[in-house]
């Protein structure tokens, strides 16, 4: 039986943070840790006394943005680290003090803007996660953080350029990361380009879920916080492969090389990629499109979509039609199969994105 067949019936306030430490196998885990990996990842998933998660599982649980708690061979990672609440608080059921009691081993950030990184400090200093990002990443992500032997690993720096590819290991896992591009308007592409794009700002998440000092008292420092370059992740163990991106950027015009690069990657499984982009204004959702028709996925999952930034923002449904639109225009044979994630009910809803090894 293919991968695909069997994909098709899916099995703050302010302050520090508290730590959340996993015991060695065999041991008893901190009851924090055990609640949240239960919470995060499924009680089927997680043994109840040690919190350690099956080794025969991917599980993937979102947490608004791009942000998501990850499950793969008996680890746990953080794909990006913020919990949305500037704009409204308890849309998204989780704060970062429940993504530390995860006790992940690593964190792996996409870019640095705040609604990426900008709990990933806090959460890695309270668990004791190695934060992977660009060099630039890792400099504004420890000047948070009071511990002087506080972890980041450099992959790439300013003089990295779009293609740049990084192969690592942590622990049962190969990582692939890949300098790309983010996001941004270009000029409308013709003949062939997607129309515009750009749904109606929703309010009702803050008008039910108002912002609170706390809330916006701990986003604002970050509100500033640059970039430092953009990383799109491949994880691989055995019989599973993973690639997420937190930006879709115009490689189009700004670095085609980098769709070979794409190209070039081990086959893989599920993509998990943004879609929302400040160039869907101009140029729909083409340049998703453009990374999925490179990278070959069997399911894509898309992200960076959801209403977390109300006021701003618009809930995930409204890109259901527009993605299904611009994904027709891919070869049936190559087309991935689609999995839509809506907020707030697949927040948090490990059932939605849980794969067999």
């Amino acid at each position: 039986m293919g991968w695909r067949n069997r994909i098709g019936g899916v099995i703050e306030a302010g302050g520090v943070l508290a730590a959340g430490r996993l015991a060695g196998s065999g041991g008893q885990g901190d009851a924090r840790t055990v609640a949240a990996r239960t919470r995060f990842f499924g009680a089927d998933v997680v043994d109840p006394d040690t919190g350690a998660v099956r080794a025969d599982r991917v599980v993937l649980s979102w947490v608004g943005c791009t942000t998501y708690a990850f499950a793969l061979a008996g680890s746990v990672f953080l794909l990006d680290a913020w919990v949305p609440r500037l704009t409204s608080t308890g849309y998204l059921p989780a704060t970062a003090q429940d993504l530390a009691d995860l006790a992940p081993e690593a964190i792996f950030i996409g870019h640095g803007h705040f609604d990426h990184a900008g709990d990933a400090g806090r959460i890695a200093q309270a668990c004791g996660a190695v934060v992977y990002g660009t060099a630039e990443h890792g400099a504004n992500i420890r000047a948070q953080v009071a511990d002087p032997t506080f972890e980041t690993v450099a992959l790439g720096d300013a003089s990295s350029r779009p293609g740049e590819r990084h192969d690592f290991t942590v622990g049962p896992v190969e990582v692939i990361a890949v300098r790309h591009v983010h996001s941004a308007p270009t000029a409308p592409e013709r003949p062939g380009g997607s129309a515009p794009f750009f749904p109606r700002p929703e309010l009702h998440a803050l008008v039910r879920h108002p912002p609170t000092l706390a809330g916006v008292l701990q986003s604002a420092p970050r509100l500033k916080d640059p970039e430092g370059g953009s990383l799109l992740y491949q994880f691989r163990v055995p019989g599973f492969s993973l690639l997420w991106h937190d930006s879709s950027g115009p490689l189009t015009e700004r670095a085609p090389q980098v769709f070979d690069v794409f190209a070039e990657l081990p086959s893989t499984n599920v993509q998990i990629g943004a879609v929302q982009g400040f160039n869907q204004i101009v140029n729909g959702l083409r340049d998703p499109r453009r990374y999925i028709e490179a990278i070959r996925p069997e399911l894509f999952v898309p992200s960076h979509h959801d209403n977390w930034l109300p006021g701003l923002t618009a809930s995930a449904a409204t890109y259901d039609a527009p993605l299904r639109g611009e994904l027709a225009r891919i070869a049936a044979d190559r087309r991935p199969q689609l999995r839509p994630m809506h907020d707030p009910f697949d927040y948090l809803s490990p059932h939605r994105l849980t794969f067999p090894l």
